[in-house]
Formats: structure tokens, C-alpha cells, sequence
């Protein structure tokens, strides 16, 4: 990966605390400026472009970050990097980061792989549509588990993709965190996807009470519980989001059931807190009640 003007994130502010430069993480015209003159004295070639080479020689590149495509947070969870291309995503006016007041857990109603899903982003044509992070499972088909667990940043901390669709709150829209998680939702009565994929015994949970019509589901598996745990707590204190307004408050008020579903108030963007896409939107199916995920939210 290479880093210029517009990059953001962990490894800019350890290139700009190699410069000694003010810290904030945004590549601007300061950072390429002092870029360009520590490439002369070290007869790089001299682009302001900060790629494996400059890496290198500042000791970034054979850190912990692995060139540079992941990053730790506090709490423990590994996030890997897999940045679009500008273009495909909103960036804050004048280099100012985008501050969310929201969390949203959706569904990519697809397959495991978090990569492809961003891969996917990056080459369509629906314009700047993306959630910031992804979160791998399991093959619906074999279980094959090398995504699940995994989150994977689609874009820099501080910038945005639409993600709700129509609500009652454009506000809502950009200025919230979202997370894909790699799920295909509801399922048959035979549990077929609904793209008519037959999903292994093991990845078939069934409520046991309906939710928006459906009572079989594609299951989260433990690891995507776990490692949503860790991405809530991580994203609320990142972006000083209290988490307990929403869903939890729900459940706790109304049962899982009623609480996974739409919400006028949280529709309107008056709920700041933890929400889902069917809190906001009667038509979404994204996320369902499974009981391992409300006693995890109940947990935080």
C-alpha cells in the first residue's frame, strides 16, 4: 500500500511521528512536504509517495503491522486493512474526520469472505456505498472457517460510506459506524439461502419465536460473536458512543424479539447508541435475535 495526500490511519501517524510531526493520522501537504525532504537525505526517489521502500527505511515496514495491513486495538482485536480506492467512499470537508454518533450491525447477505466484499464495493457502480468494517464467517456449504472471526476496514477512521438506505434522519446516515457481518440471514423452512443454497446442519439455528416472519436463520457462528464483542467495545470507546442506548435497552425493556425490530424513535435518529438496520428500516431482515448475540450484548 502506498500513502499520500488523503491517507489516514495508524501508519500515517507513525510515519509523521518519524518525521516528528504533529500527530493526527491525516496525510496532508505538511506531511508530503517533510516526506519528500527525509527521501532526499536518504537518496530515495523523491515523490512524496511513502511506499514499502520509505517504509523500510523508517522502520515501519517490519513492525508488528506487517506491512503495514493491520493494526491491534486496545482491547486485543486484530483489524486488517483492506483500504478502496478514495473515490469510493466519503472523506470529512477540508480533511476533517466524520464523528459518529451511531453503531449499526447489518448483514452482507452473502458469503464468508469479508475481502470480497470490499473487493465488491470497490468495482461497482452504486457510488460511495460501504459500512467501514466487515466481519467474516464460516462457508454456509462446508464450514470452511479461514474467514470467520476475521474484521477487515474497508476505509480510513473518519471517513464514510451510505449504508441505511432511506430513514427519517440523512444525519443518521453519515454519521454513524457500520459493520457488515458475512451472513446470509434468514433461511427456508428447509434452510435454503435465499439464493437457494443449502446451508450445513451446523449453521442453522432456529428461534424460537419468529422474527420478521422467519424462525430459521444462517447462525453466527462463536468466533463472529466474540470478535463483534470486542468490534462494539473498541468502536464506542473510539468514537465515545455509549452502547447501552439502543439494543440493549431494548432488550432488557422489550425481549429480543421486539427489540431487534423497528423502532420509530431510532428511525428518526433520536436513539444515539447501538443499533441494527432493522431498527431503522421495516423492510431489513439485518440483524435476527439469536441468543448467543442478545446475552453477548447484554454483556457489554
Amino acid at each position: 500500500m502506498v500513502y499520500k495526500v488523503g491517507s489516514r490511519g495508524p501508519v500515517v501517524k507513525q510515519i509523521q511521528e518519524e518525521l516528528k510531526l504533529p500527530v493526527d493520522g491525516i496525510f496532508g501537504k505538511a506531511t508530503e512536504s517533510l516526506v519528500v525532504s527525509y527521501q532526499r537525505e536518504h537518496h530515495l526517489v523523491a515523490d512524496g509517495l511513502v511506499g514499502n521502500s520509505t517504509l523500510d527505511h523508517m522502520g515501519i515496514l517490519d513492525t508488528d503491522l506487517k506491512v503495514a495491513n493491520h493494526f491491534t486495538t486496545e482491547n486485543g482485536l486484530k483489524i486488517i486493512t483492506r483500504h478502496m480506492p478514495s473515490g469510493e467512499y466519503i472523506e470529512g470537508d477540508n480533511g476533517a474526520p466524520i464523528l459518529n454518533d451511531f453503531v449499526f450491525l447489518h448483514h452482507t447477505s452473502g458469503w464468508n469472505n469479508p475481502n470480497a466484499c470490499i473487493d465488491q464495493w470497490a468495482r461497482d457502480d452504486r457510488g460511495r456505498i460501504a459500512t467501514e468494517f466487515v466481519l467474516g464467517g464460516q462457508n454456509i456449504k462446508n464450514g470452511d472457517d479461514e474467514h470467520d472471526g476475521v474484521i477487515v476496514q474497508a476505509f480510513p477512521e473518519g471517513c464514510q460510506g451510505w449504508h441505511l438506505g432511506k430513514t427519517g434522519s440523512r444525519y443518521m446516515d453519515r454519521h454513524s459506524v457500520g459493520i457488515e457481518i458475512c451472513n446470509f440471514g434468514y433461511l427456508t423452512d428447509t434452510g435454503k439461502t435465499y439464493v437457494g443454497t443449502q446451508a450445513a446442519e451446523s449453521q442453522i439455528v432456529t428461534l424460537a419465536e419468529a422474527f420478521q416472519g422467519h424462525t430459521k436463520w444462517h447462525k453466527y457462528s462463536d468466533e463472529q460473536i466474540k470478535a463483534l464483542g470486542k468490534w462494539i467495545t473498541y468502536v464506542a470507546a473510539r468514537d465515545n458512543i455509549d452502547i447501552r442506548e439502543g439494543l440493549q435497552k431494548w432488550i432488557e425493556e422489550q425481549g429480543p424479539t421486539k427489540a431487534f425490530g423497528f423502532q420509530q424513535d431510532a428511525y428518526l435518529g433520536n436513539v444515539k447508541g447501538l443499533l441494527t438496520h432493522t431498527n431503522v428500516r421495516k423492510d431489513k431482515t439485518d440483524c435476527f435475535p439469536q441468543q448467543e448475540l442478545v446475552d453477548m450484548l447484554l454483556s457489554l
